[in-house]
């Protein structure tokens, strides 16, 4: 009875009301509440939190409880009072109190502007975000707590922005599962790497789960801190505050910078390359990484090259860039940085994963259809008018994956595209291009897809192809077929009786290829990519003078090039059955 008697007494201090100071902003008295440190000094930072929706600048204190991390690191803390213990997160009334409250400070604590930082919990959260888009220029440094712009994210900063998001996957008032939508448009208007460093048992606490997006412009960063079944709340146990982490982060952020920063341009980090049929020996060779530097306050002196710990270049004019060879199965880290007229350093890394497959072992591709509206990881899509590359998400409408709910279904998982302009080789699904995280490098052997295509809003049926292609766009072959189930438009449909389809077909010299799935070359024509999978089955098949399929009414051949041709000589050859249906399909003969 004693220790719940104190808990109360304890929460009730918490909460007692702190005294509030008053400003007046466009002829509105606008209020908050201070925490100044003893001893503050002049020139310090100043943070600004803002409570959620229905609470207010004293329940948003009481909650952070940053006094002690502001008393060792010395910043001011400011908790502003929303009007009707609201925010106006898309106009400018609140944008104008922040301005109001940062030249406040300065007059009464002489903060520094350039270490001014924003927080926010839940609606305060989302407004972190509207600051982000509007008041770049004025905060150093965002710090939103479970909540985001529900209607989707913008990313129209004037400059690169630091951000940590702080939220709960058990959250069931601003769902954890928009998170990554609107962060993945930051990473990418930050120029940071597409792939997260991830850390689990963050500083050991076993509910959290820290993701690192690195490598922007100026040297900013993107971090989610994911908290595992934790609701709508502020999170502080296990030893990790949430006030203490914000701090950590944005104490690291001026408006001002110092630093060289260096910026990894290609590859993305993040880069995967699946091989097949390297029996153990595979290493990927050619990869061509390129970087920017710059220096604020000085000159880039030199930009040093590094594979792992292996110095492997050092340049002293741009543009900068290497070639690494020899990278073996496993995560290679591939380490730029730069060096200024100072002796300061900035660095940028990006990660490339080997991993090897061999007979009998099946990559799925279809192993990231698992977040509605987004196009996958590895893949890229196109209709004709857009062009979308995964990962990304919050779409729609046009490509994008699809949950299926029906009672009786095909598949749960589909990958959506059509064809919007009815032109050749326009709406398409692709795995494995250049502009994606993943690549495919298969050695010489035969090779089988594992694949369960549907249409989606037609119910005549339309024919799709599926294709393997080089890198660069020739294709070596192809198989064209007229899917038997329809979705009917709506995720919710019925649509069983699709099954998987085997495509077989040979490589016979070792490079980067990629797996396209094609609509028809006609309006609106379109496909759903479900279960798919790629296997090497063994060795190349010799392939002569073939016999004619059934129901085939033309067979040409093409060389290498591309240039329809009699294959008289030895050599190898794409050949074209042309089938009574209209369909054909494509094989590579080598002839002898």
């Amino acid at each position: 009875m004693k220790k719940l008697s104190a808990i109360i007494l304890a929460s009730m201090l918490m909460q007692a009301p702190a005294f509030a100071e008053n400003i007046k902003v466009n002829n509105t008295n606008r209020s908050y509440i201070v925490y100044a440190p003893k001893n503050l000094g002049s020139g310090r930072p100043l943070l600004i939190s803002c409570h959620g929706m229905n609470q207010d600048a004293n329940y948003q204190k009481g909650m952070l409880s940053i006094e002690s991390i502001a008393d060792t690191a010395k910043f001011l803390t400011v908790f502003p009072e929303g009007i009707d213990k609201s925010w106006d997160i898309s106009g400018d009334r609140d944008l104008k109190f922040m301005e109001a409250l940062i030249d406040e400070m300065v007059d009464k604590y002489d903060i520094d502007r350039n270490r001014v930082y924003i927080s926010g919990f839940s609606m305060g959260g989302m407004f972190t975000y509207h600051c982000m888009n509007r008041m770049a220029d004025k905060f150093a440094a965002f710090a939103p707590i479970s909540g985001y712009p529900m209607g989707g994210g913008t990313y129209t900063s004037s400059r690169p922005v630091p951000i940590i998001h702080t939220h709960g996957t058990a959250d069931d008032v601003v769902g954890f599962s928009g998170v990554s939508g609107i962060l993945s448009g930051w990473v990418k208007r930050n120029g940071c790497d597409t792939k997260a460093s991830v850390v689990k048992n963050y500083r050991k606490a076993p509910h959290i789960t820290r993701h690192t997006w690195s490598g922007g412009e100026d040297g900013v960063e993107v971090v989610l801190m994911e908290m595992a079944d934790k609701g709508h709340w502020i999170s502080n146990d296990y030893g990790v505050y949430t006030g203490d982490e914000i701090w950590r982060f944005c104490s690291r952020y001026s408006l001002v910078l110092t630093d060289p920063s260096v910026r990894i341009t290609s590859p993305d980090n993040g880069l995967t390359y699946l091989t097949f049929g390297g029996n153990g020996t595979t290493e990927v060779s050619g990869i061509i990484v390129n970087a920017t530097a710059t220096d604020p306050d000085g000159t880039v002196e030199k930009v040093s090259f590094y594979l792992g710990s292996e110095l492997l270049s050092e340049q002293t004019e741009a543009p900068y860039t290497c070639t690494i060879n020899q990278l073996k199965k496993g995560d290679n880290v591939i380490r730029v940085v730069a060096t200024d007229n100072e002796g300061n350093t900035g660095s940028s890394q990006r990660i490339i994963t080997v991993t090897e497959y061999n007979a009998t072992q099946l990559y799925t591709m279809s192993k990231q259809f698992n977040t509605v509206g987004s196009v996958p990881e590895g893949w890229v899509t196109y209709d004709g008018e857009n062009e979308r590359i995964g990962f990304s998400s919050g779409y729609n409408s046009g490509s994008r994956v699809f949950q299926f709910t029906g009672s009786e279904k095909s598949f749960s998982w589909g990958l959506y595209t059509r064809n919007v302009t009815g032109k050749e080789k326009v709406g398409y699904a692709r795995f494995g291009d250049e502009k994606s995280s993943m690549a495919l490098i298969l050695n010489p052997g035969n090779y089988q897809i594992l694949t369960n295509i549907v249409n989606w809003n037609k119910p005549e049926f339309s024919p799709v192809t599926v294709a393997v292609e080089t890198i660069d766009g020739q294709q070596v072959f192809a198989e064209t077929f007229t899917p038997t189930v329809n979705v009917g438009n709506t995720a919710s449909n019925n649509f069983p009786g699709s099954s998987i389809r085997t495509i077989s077909f040979d490589i016979h010299e070792k490079g980067r290829y990629v797996v396209t799935f094609y609509t028809a070359d006609a309006p609106w024509a379109d496909l759903v990519v479900g279960p798919t999978a790629i296997t090497r089955k063994g060795n190349v098949s010799t392939i002569k003078d073939m016999e004619v399929e059934s129901g085939v009414v033309e067979t040409l051949y093409y060389n290498m090039a591309g240039l329809c041709v009699e294959p008289t000589t030895p050599g190898m050859y794409i050949r074209k059955d042309i089938f009574q249906n209209g369909t054909f399909k494509s094989r590579v003969e080598v002839r002898k």
